[in-house]
């Protein structure tokens, strides 16, 4: 049976109505609706519930989306997704910088350290965060200092934290051989095709129509895949974000912002700018700033002048101050600085995210993802490894951490050979003609995007 994963209409009232809470709307009797008529709550970690509903229950299902979309949020004025009203709302927003374009030895490292970070965290995607600790500890691999393996970890312990089944077969060390396909790198090739296309004008209908050219559904998850759904069914962006589109505000936006800000160095307001034009394909308000934030880092750490403390800070200017996911970032540094054990700060973000988020809603994902970086002052193996011991969409994280992190090092050459070597300066991809491409490659065409005017 086909089981078409992040679209079935029963699944994505249930993640509809955690959002609902989230975003300021009062879904109380919505939700009474549907479990009085027999509905179940979303899949905690699949795509998809193991049985189709009724038709009865999947027709009350797209009934009740649609109800949940009109109803009012008490959250909407300070946490809007138009551009215009997120800069009004920003007061420190960020004026650019002269500086030089990153070399291209700073870009191949940044784009290593996104493959390094992503693949360290692809075996344990999906895991929660005991059984992680429970694995790397069985092989001697904790505190974590590099690639998860399966060797000498005893039966019982796989059995019952069994390793993400897509992933294990090319992410565990003994098994990697090149860089594996994988969602976080896919976005990123995107957006460098769009760039070389239509420049760092592109509109979001460029974005669209991109991915319509180039980019295969079954590559796309959550909001992406929602999204492409509704393009597909005759609808334009914005609307494409928010038409039954419960995963809005997750961590898919945020994993597309790299490029955005290797390519304004020195220019974080562009940088997020450029990151919202193509986020809002997708997603709203906290999913948009975390793309924004992100794409804000990377543009201040591009400079090679500032240090991970004040990238962050920086980044902080371009999201809306009583946002969720600003008192959020604003917690997640308090707890880097406060606590000596990484793992006492994430013991704390995961009491106070895990129980109302999905473990890939962007806001604790982008606070751990601060943490980390800041936990680690910027250093790459450190801030990787904590990125992805902290559990939640593990390779997500790693992948823009070991992003960050790497831009600060500058040269490939200062990342440890033990991350890098596997890698054979080779990335697996569906995604245009970059299939089989070196990292050195990508960052020459990084690199001219760069410099275009």
């Amino acid at each position: 049976m086909l089981r078409l994963t992040w679209v079935q209409p029963e699944d994505l009232l249930g993640h509809e109505l955690r959002q609902a809470v989230q975003d300021g709307r009062e879904p109380s009797a919505i939700a009474a609706r549907w479990r009085a008529a027999g509905g179940a709550e979303a899949p905690a970690r699949a795509g998809a519930s193991g049985q189709p509903a009724s038709r009865y229950l999947r027709l009350l299902a797209e009934d009740l989306l649609d109800e949940l979309a009109d109803l009012p949020s008490r959250l909407a004025d300070q946490e809007p997704t138009d551009l215009a009203r997120i800069k009004a709302l920003c007061p420190n927003w960020p004026a650019p910088q002269a500086t030089s374009p990153p070399r291209p030895a700073t870009l191949q490292a940044a784009w290593l350290g996104r493959a390094v970070g992503c693949l360290l965290g692809k075996p344990v995607e999906k895991l929660p965060l005991d059984g992680i600790r429970q694995l790397a500890r069985a092989t001697g691999n904790w505190p974590l200092n590099t690639y998860f393996t399966a060797r000498g970890v005893p039966a019982e312990l796989l059995a019952a934290h069994p390793w993400n089944r897509r992933s294990a077969p090319t992410s565990l060390a003994e098994n990697i051989d090149g860089m594996p396909e994988d969602d976080d790198l896919n976005y990123p090739l995107l957006n460098l095709l769009l760039l070389q296309r239509h420049g760092k004008d592109f509109t979001t209908a460029d974005v669209a129509k991109l991915w319509l050219d180039e980019l295969p559904a079954g590559r796309t998850f959550t909001a992406e895949r929602i999204a492409y759904r509704n393009l597909l069914s005759g609808l334009e962006p914005p609307r494409t974000a928010r038409h039954r589109n419960p995963f809005r505000e997750w961590i898919g936006a945020l994993i597309r912002a790299d490029v955005h800000g290797w390519t304004n160095p020195g220019d974080p307001g562009a940088a997020a700018e450029q990151a919202h034009r193509d986020a809002t394909l997708t997603h709203t308000a906290n999913g948009v700033y975390a793309a924004m934030f992100t794409a804000a880092v990377i543009a201040t750490a591009a400079t090679g002048t500032h240090d991970i403390h004040t990238c962050l800070r920086t980044a902080l200017t371009v999201v809306p101050p009583a946002s969720r996911l600003t008192k959020a970032l604003q917690h997640a540094l308090q707890l880097a600085r406060k606590h000596r054990d990484f793992d006492a700060v994430v013991d704390e973000l995961h009491a106070t995210h895990a129980r109302t988020h999905h473990w890939v809603h962007a806001i604790p994902n982008t606070a751990l993802i601060a943490a980390a970086l800041t936990h680690a002052d910027g250093d790459f193996t450190g801030s990787i490894c904590r990125a992805v011991s902290g559990g939640w969409d593990t390779d997500s994280n790693g992948a823009t951490v070991g992003s960050v992190s790497a831009l600060l090092a500058g040269s490939p050459a200062t990342l440890p050979d033990r991350w890098t070597t596997p890698l054979k300066n080779r990335l697996a991809t569906s995604v245009g003609d970059f299939n089989g491409i070196g990292f050195d490659t990508l960052a020459r065409l990084t690199h001219q995007e760069t410099a275009r005017p």
